[in-house]
């Protein structure tokens, strides 16, 4: 069965496991994960999906709030064991949209209030776990007609342009395992991802040096470039011209 509880994390680093699901969502704060050698984040923005019997390391980092859902399957109904089969069937790292955002701080409220009662906890365990499990493989999960969801990546390429940017990341964007995600995102495109992130990078720079007047190593900053020396190279090798030069034609 579900039941959810608040607890606020020590910064001293912690390493367990339980033969139990876990779902970690953060009220306040952040925290530290690592599942099986699979680190991530958990802040107000990102969950953590803890399958159960994976060694996992944790330590919270400075003031948190975590709301912890936990999942016996003893005695749970089929339709309930389907849908966690399939959302902890691995460590995922998925983001939490602003929807979400909203009923997680509801949940911390009731929790906070009424979290003596365990029919309310198992209620408010289950409500955001299906919510979860919608938004990762719903009808909207991934894909529009087929396709990968191109806004969901672009709005979440452009927010991260002025530093690096996975693969992984990108495919936890559209809940998608990596090697998965860099098939369809190529099938969709025609590019692989990382031809696709410098396109993006140079597209930027590009419209910032007709547009504006910053200097150049501001601008390979802005886009993602490590200097202005790595946006002088890619400019040249892909689009003819430095950007000086691109600045003055």
């Amino acid at each position: 069965m579900f039941s959810a509880r608040l607890l606020t994390l020590s910064d001293q680093s912690h390493s367990h496991a339980h033969d139990h699901h876990q779902l970690v969502l953060s009220l306040e704060g952040r925290a530290d994960f690592d599942i099986d050698g699979k680190g991530g984040e958990v802040c107000r923005m990102r969950a953590c999906i803890v399958p159960g019997d994976l060694n996992h390391a944790f330590a919270g980092i400075g003031t948190n709030r975590m709301l912890i859902i936990d999942l016996d399957e003893e005695d749970m109904p089929k339709e309930d064991l389907d849908f966690l089969t399939r959302l902890f069937d691995t460590p995922r790292y998925p983001t939490l949209d602003a929807d979400f955002q909203h009923l997680l701080l509801y949940a911390g409220a009731e929790l906070e209030r009424y979290g003596s009662d365990p029919l309310l906890t198992r209620a408010l365990g289950g409500v955001l776990l299906r919510a979860l499990h919608v938004r990762m493989f719903g009808e909207q999960k991934h894909s529009i007609n087929g396709a990968l969801n191109m806004e969901a990546l672009d709005s979440y390429i452009i927010s991260n342009l002025e530093r690096r940017i996975t693969v992984a990341e990108l495919s936890q964007v559209v809940f998608l395992s990596p090697s998965h995600f860099h098939a369809q995102f190529k099938d969709t495109t025609g590019l692989t991802p990382h031809q696709y992130l410098l396109k993006t990078r140079l597209d930027c720079a590009a419209r910032l040096l007709r547009e504006t007047r910053l200097p150049l190593v501001r601008i390979a900053g802005e886009c993602g470039f490590s200097s202005q020396s790595a946006l002088t190279t890619a400019m040249r090798r892909y689009l003819g011209l430095t950007p000086k030069r691109f600045r003055q034609e």
